[in-house]
């Protein structure tokens, strides 16, 4: 196992074991709302978002324990996101990490349910983060909301099904709020878990990984799509052609995505490697890059 193999691993235990606290029935109830709550959320997925949260924080000095509240937070409102991206209004998926969607699982209204409740207590979590400072918790609130709002991932998922992207800058433009808002706030989230608050440039140097990461996080998903494995991806190919979603293979042949994908992530490496301490960080770009599923 590498280093950052380990690392992630430890990271989505750690995560994990927060998550299952979040959603106790002591804190979010004992119904069939609460159990797809769980379903959706708890038992699998990479936790990439949590794991930026945590290593932003400790490359900035801080504390684990500081992080988790914000990572467990950035985790809920991505599990929000896939139920809601999974519904029949939305792409209609059956399957997510390996098993039946939660609409599929529970029924449309209990999934619709479960994300709304997720989102909302996301926000619960993040704002009774007791180990940073109340300004730390301000500014990590409304980076949340601004990331998962209507200048974030669901402003982009709207583009997503209501533009037609006429070029590979305006789908880039959209990628970056769809699947890089989420990918930047769990970045941010970090840092400000720090003790702080970090220069100005600083921030620009995260923000330039976590854009570049996203990117080329994105063109993966999409080359994914077309050649990856259902069983290793948890979840059907084909979703993009389906839906008539515009891609980067819309514009690109597979070999350009993949050289597109590589020049954003040394983009993303470049930010932050004079920072000491971020080798894990550079290493899950590149992982990101080659992964199969």
């Amino acid at each position: 196992m590498t280093p950052l193999e380990a690392a992630l691993r430890d990271a989505a235990l750690r995560t994990e074991a927060t998550l299952e606290e979040c959603l106790s029935a002591a804190h979010s109830g004992d119904t069939p709302l609460a159990e797809a709550m769980r379903y959706a959320t708890l038992g699998g997925g990479k936790r990439i978002r949590a794991f930026l949260t945590l290593r932003f924080c400790a490359l900035f000095g801080g504390e684990e324990e500081a992080a988790l509240p914000f990572a467990a937070a950035m985790e809920m409102v991505h599990a929000y996101s896939l139920i809601h991206d999974d519904l029949p209004c939305m792409d209609n998926d059956d399957m997510r990490r390996g098993k039946p969607s939660c609409h599929k699982a529970f029924g449309e209204a209990n999934a619709l349910l479960a994300g709304d409740a997720l989102l909302a207590q996301a926000f619960e979590v993040a704002a009774s983060n007791t180990h940073v400072s109340d300004a730390a918790v301000r500014r990590a609130v409304a980076e949340l909301g601004r990331g998962a709002g209507a200048l974030g991932m669901t402003g982009g998922q709207y583009f997503d099904r209501s533009e037609t992207c006429a070029d590979l800058d305006e789908l880039h433009s959209l990628q970056r709020l769809k699947t890089g808002a989420l990918i930047r706030s769990a970045s941010l989230l970090g840092c400000f878990a720090a003790p702080g608050p970090l220069p100005e440039n600083a921030i620009r140097d995260v923000c330039r990984y976590a854009d570049g990461l996203g990117f080329a996080f994105q063109i993966v998903d999409d080359l994914l799509d077309v050649r990856g494995d259902a069983a290793q991806l948890g979840k059907p190919v084909g979703s993009d052609v389906k839906n008539g979603t515009k891609t980067v293979l819309s514009f690109l042949t597979p070999d350009q995505a993949q050289r597109l994908a590589k020049e954003c992530t040394a983009d993303a490496v470049a930010a932050i490697r004079p920072y000491p301490g971020s080798e894990l960080l550079c290493s899950l770009a590149e992982y990101l890059l080659s992964r199969d599923h």
